[in-house]
Protein backbone atom coordinates (compact mmCIF):
# COMPACT_ATOMS: atom_id res chain seq x y z
CA UNK A 1 0.00 0.00 0.00
CA UNK A 2 1.31 3.41 -0.96
CA UNK A 3 1.37 5.99 1.81
CA UNK A 4 -0.24 9.12 0.30
CA UNK A 5 1.55 11.59 2.61
CA UNK A 6 4.92 10.01 1.89
CA UNK A 7 4.24 9.99 -1.86
CA UNK A 8 3.26 13.68 -1.81
CA UNK A 9 6.33 14.63 0.25
CA UNK A 10 8.58 12.71 -2.15
CA UNK A 11 6.99 14.41 -5.17
CA UNK A 12 7.57 17.83 -3.59
CA UNK A 13 11.23 17.01 -2.85
CA UNK A 14 12.22 15.20 -6.05
CA UNK A 15 9.67 16.22 -8.68
CA UNK A 16 8.27 19.40 -10.18
CA UNK A 17 5.21 20.69 -8.34
CA UNK A 18 3.35 23.99 -8.10
CA UNK A 19 1.28 25.29 -5.21
CA UNK A 20 -1.98 27.21 -5.30
CA UNK A 21 -5.51 26.99 -6.65
CA UNK A 22 -4.99 29.57 -9.41
CA UNK A 23 -1.98 27.68 -10.75
CA UNK A 24 -3.90 24.41 -10.51
CA UNK A 25 -6.76 25.91 -12.52
CA UNK A 26 -4.34 27.09 -15.23
CA UNK A 27 -2.63 23.70 -15.43
CA UNK A 28 -6.00 21.92 -15.48
CA UNK A 29 -7.15 24.10 -18.38
CA UNK A 30 -4.05 23.36 -20.45
CA UNK A 31 -3.69 19.72 -19.39
CA UNK A 32 0.03 20.27 -18.76
CA UNK A 33 0.01 18.48 -15.42
CA UNK A 34 0.01 14.82 -14.41
CA UNK A 35 -2.11 15.15 -11.27
CA UNK A 36 -3.85 17.77 -9.12
CA UNK A 37 -4.40 17.30 -5.39
CA UNK A 38 -7.00 19.41 -3.57
CA UNK A 39 -7.20 19.83 0.21
CA UNK A 40 -10.46 18.60 1.76
CA UNK A 41 -11.32 22.17 2.83
CA UNK A 42 -10.56 23.82 -0.51
CA UNK A 43 -13.23 26.53 -1.04
CA UNK A 44 -16.24 25.24 -2.98
CA UNK A 45 -15.98 27.69 -5.90
CA UNK A 46 -12.28 26.93 -6.41
CA UNK A 47 -12.92 23.20 -6.14
CA UNK A 48 -15.72 23.36 -8.72
CA UNK A 49 -13.58 25.39 -11.16
CA UNK A 50 -10.65 23.00 -10.87
CA UNK A 51 -12.85 19.89 -11.11
CA UNK A 52 -14.54 21.25 -14.23
CA UNK A 53 -11.22 22.07 -15.93
CA UNK A 54 -9.80 18.67 -14.98
CA UNK A 55 -12.77 16.91 -16.57
CA UNK A 56 -12.39 18.90 -19.79
CA UNK A 57 -8.67 18.22 -20.15
CA UNK A 58 -8.72 14.71 -18.65
CA UNK A 59 -6.37 15.58 -15.77
CA UNK A 60 -6.59 13.24 -12.74
CA UNK A 61 -7.77 14.84 -9.50
CA UNK A 62 -7.42 13.59 -5.92
CA UNK A 63 -8.99 15.10 -2.82
CA UNK A 64 -6.50 14.99 0.03
CA UNK A 65 -7.96 13.61 3.26
CA UNK A 66 -6.73 16.53 5.38
CA UNK A 67 -7.09 20.29 5.47
CA UNK A 68 -4.97 22.81 3.59
CA UNK A 69 -2.81 23.10 6.73
CA UNK A 70 -2.31 19.32 6.80
CA UNK A 71 -1.34 19.37 3.13
CA UNK A 72 1.17 22.16 3.84
CA UNK A 73 2.74 20.14 6.66
CA UNK A 74 2.99 17.10 4.38
CA UNK A 75 4.71 19.27 1.75
CA UNK A 76 6.99 20.83 4.37
CA UNK A 77 5.83 24.37 3.57
CA UNK A 78 5.13 27.24 6.02
CA UNK A 79 1.94 28.33 4.25
CA UNK A 80 -1.45 26.71 3.66
CA UNK A 81 -1.93 24.81 0.41
CA UNK A 82 -5.41 24.40 -1.05
CA UNK A 83 -4.18 22.85 -4.29
CA UNK A 84 -1.04 21.08 -5.44
CA UNK A 85 -0.19 20.50 -9.12
CA UNK A 86 2.23 17.69 -9.90
CA UNK A 87 3.95 18.25 -13.25
CA UNK A 88 6.64 15.61 -12.70
CA UNK A 89 6.38 13.08 -9.85
CA UNK A 90 10.15 12.63 -9.43
CA UNK A 91 10.88 9.54 -7.33
CA UNK A 92 7.33 9.51 -5.96
CA UNK A 93 4.82 6.74 -6.62
CA UNK A 94 1.88 9.16 -6.47
CA UNK A 95 0.80 8.36 -10.04
CA UNK A 96 0.60 4.65 -9.16
CA UNK A 97 -1.80 5.65 -6.39
CA UNK A 98 -3.93 7.46 -8.97
CA UNK A 99 -4.05 4.32 -11.14
CA UNK A 100 -5.17 2.34 -8.10
CA UNK A 101 -7.97 4.85 -7.38
CA UNK A 102 -9.09 4.71 -11.03
CA UNK A 103 -9.18 0.91 -11.09
CA UNK A 104 -11.16 0.81 -7.81
CA UNK A 105 -13.74 3.21 -9.25
CA UNK A 106 -14.04 1.29 -12.51
CA UNK A 107 -14.64 -1.93 -10.54
CA UNK A 108 -17.43 -0.40 -8.48
CA UNK A 109 -15.37 0.47 -5.41
CA UNK A 110 -15.62 3.73 -3.52
CA UNK A 111 -12.00 4.64 -4.38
Amino acid sequence: MIDVDKAIATAVKTGRVSFGANTATQYAKTGKVKLIILAANCPKTMREDIEYCCKLSNVPLITYKGSSMDLAITCGKPFIISALSIREPGDSEILKLMEKVKSAKSHGGNG
